[in-house]
C-alpha cells in the first residue's frame, strides 16, 4: 500500500511541475524506432516511399508505474500533380496515468526536387494543431495527507483557470539524399507555443539532425527484394537544455531485420534499445518491437520501455516513378 502510495505522489508531483512551474520546459515525447515513424521525425519524409502507407507506432514508458504512454498514426504519398508529398500524423501521449495529456493533429507537405541523376532533396512543411490537458481530479497534494489514512483530505491549491491548452504550432524539414546515403534535419515549433495553465510556458525549439547509409552487401536479384544490408544510423535531437544522441545500426538479412543502438541524454546515459523487425513476403508491410534497457538514473525498477511499430504500403493509384527512393533504417 506504501508503495503504490508512493508512485502515484511521484507521477503526480512531476505532472503538477510541468503544468504549473513558471520556469519548466516540457519536452516532447520520442520513439526509440525513429524510423518507423518517419513523419514524426522529419516533415521531409512525406511521400518518400512514392506508394500510399501507413505507420503505427505504439510505446510504453516505465509500466511498473504507468508513467508514460504515446501512440501516433500516420498516413502519406506522393501526389504527381504537386511533384511533392502530402502527408498527415495524429498523435496522443499521456502522462502520469492521463494526468498530463497531449494530443496533436497534423498536416505536411513535402516538396521533391531532383538536382542530378545521383541526388534528391526534400524540404517539408508541417501545420500542427496542438491539445495539451491537465485531468486536475488525478492530482493529489501534500496538504491531502492524514497520518493514518493517506490521500483523504480536501486541498487549498487553486485550479487552473482552464484545464485545456489548445494552439497551432508549425515545423519545417530537409532531406538530402543518394542511392546509399541521406542527410537531414528538422525544426519543430518554431513559434514556440505557449501551453500554460497557470503562467507562460513556452515549448522550446527543438533541432533534429540525422543521417545514415544503406551498405548492401548482397545484390537483390529482382526488383523489390529483401536484400541482405548493414544500415547504421545517428539522431541528434535538442530541445532547449536537452538534448539526445541516438547512434544505432540495424543488419536486414531477407524478411529478418535486427538492430542494437544506444541513446545518451544530456548529462547521462539514457538506454541501450534492442531492435527486432519482420517483413512477411507475402504482405507490404513491416512489424518491430524494441525494448529500451534503461541504463540512467532511474533504473530497471521502472520497467524500461516497450515500443511496437506497424507499416503497410498501398499499391500506387499511378504509374511507378523512376525517381530513387530512400533506403532508411526500418525500425
Amino acid at each position: 500500500m506504501k508503495r503504490k502510495l508512493w508512485n502515484k505522489a511521484i507521477l503526480l508531483c512531476v505532472a503538477v511541475f510541468f503544468a504549473s512551474a513558471p520556469d519548466a520546459q516540457a519536452q516532447d515525447p520520442h520513439f526509440s524506432q525513429y524510423y518507423a515513424n518517419p513523419l514524426y521525425l522529419n516533415p521531409a519524409f512525406a511521400g518518400v516511399a512514392r506508394c500510399p502507407k501507413v505507420n503505427l507506432n505504439s510505446r510504453i514508458q516505465y509500466p511498473v508505474i504507468g508513467a508514460y504512454e504515446t501512440y501516433s498514426v500516420s498516413y502519406d504519398q506522393y501526389v504527381d500533380n504537386i511533384n511533392g508529398g502530402l502527408g498527415f500524423l495524429a498523435m496522443s501521449d499521456r502522462a502520469g496515468g492521463g494526468t498530463l495529456n497531449l494530443t496533436e493533429f497534423s498536416g505536411l507537405y513535402s516538396y521533391h526536387l531532383t538536382v542530378s541523376r545521383k541526388f534528391s532533396v526534400l524540404a517539408g512543411f508541417q501545420a500542427t494543431v496542438r491539445s495539451r490537458s491537465i485531468n486536475w481530479g488525478n492530482l493529489t497534494f501534500p496538504d491531502q495527507i492524514d497520518p493514518l489514512y493517506g490521500f483523504v483530505l480536501e486541498s487549498g491549491e487553486n485550479r487552473p483557470p482552464s484545464e485545456v491548452n489548445t494552439h497551432v504550432d508549425l515545423s519545417l524539414g530537409f532531406i538530402g539524399y543518394w542511392e546509399n546515403f541521406y542527410f537531414g534535419f528538422a525544426g519543430h515549433h518554431l513559434t514556440e507555443p505557449d501551453e500554460q495553465f497557470f503562467r507562460e510556458s513556452r515549448l522550446p525549439f527543438k533541432f533534429t539532425g540525422h543521417m545514415g547509409a544503406n551498405i548492401p552487401l548482397a545484390r537483390a536479384r529482382y526488383v523489390g527484394e529483401e536484400t541482405t544490408s548493414l544500415i547504421p544510423n545517428i539522431v541528434y535531437q535538442r530541445q532547449g537544455e536537452f538534448e539526445y544522441f541516438y547512434g544505432g545500426i540495424s543488419f536486414n538479412y531477407s524478411v529478418l531485420t535486427g538492430g542494437l543502438a544506444y541513446r545518451h541524454a544530456s548529462i547521462n546515459p539514457d538506454a541501450v534499445i534492442v531492435l527486432i523487425g519482420f517483413s512477411p513476403e507475402d504482405l507490404p508491410m513491416r512489424i518491430g518491437y524494441s525494448f529500451d534497457y534503461t541504463v540512467n538514473k532511474v533504473s530497471m525498477g521502472a520497467g524500461g520501455a516497450h515500443e511496437v511499430s506497424v507499416y503497410y504500403k498501398f499499391p500506387c493509384p499511378t504509374k511507378k516513378s523512376t525517381r530513387q527512393k530512400i533506403i532508411c533504417p526500418k525500425f
